[in-house]
């Protein structure tokens, strides 16, 4: 089986987020994806398999199988590109239908997805306060303008908007107690963000329920929170999100909300060869 490994959202020929692509004649079976992805060990891996004029995906990550993945579609999108052109690709997921489009910038492949639907609620209480408590974090760490909320885009996030850049590079917190508090909630990741005064946010993404500390790039939750922007008002132009530089590894992702309330929003963003 040919796994490749691609890094999504690189930062130029720097960075980016490795994801486990395998396009294959036939999917295997649920237990060897879920395997092969512990084996490969990146936060997720990408299986896909040719069905109508497009492809069926399905996503796992080391622990668990996810609904969608947006770095995995975007390194998945470029292993399209490289193997059959710059074109568009209908994916069809376990909960959705969506496209990824493969396009060439220079020497390297890039991709766009069009995530699913997005969609927005207040976080319960109990959840927040658990939150909070994980990352040592209080109320004044936290920024006034946009309050703490659920957002999805073809999986769940909580995002936690911090007032200072400082105390986001800070961010720690205890993995399997991580993972309890969002396996229980039901959250894919929890994104923790800065806008910072040119409207660029920068992310930390805590991905425990899915066995990884920290995702390098998140392409489903920077989908989830432009809907969430756009839907209440707050930003409906292209979004420049940075993550990973507090990891050492940074990654650029652009977002553009498509105008419809509820819509889905386009992620882009470049990727590289591991």
């Amino acid at each position: 089986m040919n796994i490749q490994r691609i890094a999504a959202f690189s930062h130029g020929t720097e960075g980016g987020n490795p994801a486990g692509v395998v396009i294959a004649d036939t999917l295997p079976e649920a237990a060897d994806m879920q395997r092969i992805a512990a084996e490969v060990g990146y936060s997720e891996t990408a299986f896909a398999t040719p069905q109508g004029d497009g492809f069926r995906v399905r996503y796992f990550a080391p622990d668990m199988e996810v609904p969608f993945c947006g770095h995995a579609t975007i390194a998945l999108g470029a292993a399209l590109g490289a193997a059959y052109g710059a074109k568009s690709y209908p994916l069809i997921l376990n909960e959705a239908e969506i496209t990824v489009r493969a396009y060439r910038e220079g020497e390297q492949w890039g991709a766009e997805l069009t995530s699913p639907p997005t969609s927005h609620a207040a976080p319960g209480r109990d959840v927040l306060r658990d939150v909070l408590d994980l990352f040592a974090l209080t109320a004044s760490d936290l920024d006034q303008s946009l309050p703490p909320m659920l957002v999805h885009g073809g999986a769940p996030h909580l995002v936690v908007p911090l007032a200072s850049r400082a105390r986001l590079s800070e961010i720690a917190y205890d993995q399997p107690t991580g993972a309890a508090i969002m396996r229980a909630a039901g959250l894919v990741t929890i994104n923790l963000i800065h806008r910072d005064a040119e409207g660029t946010i920068h992310s930390r993404n805590a991905f425990a329920a899915g066995g990884v500390y920290e995702d390098a790039a998140t392409g489903a939750a920077a989908a989830a929170l432009a809907g969430w922007l756009r839907d209440t008002g707050r930003w409906t132009a292209p979004l420049s999100i940075h993550q990973g530089d507090d990891m050492g590894v940074p990654s650029r992702l652009t977002t553009s909300p498509l105008p419809a309330k509820g819509a889905g929003v386009r992620v882009r963003g470049l990727a590289r060869s591991i």
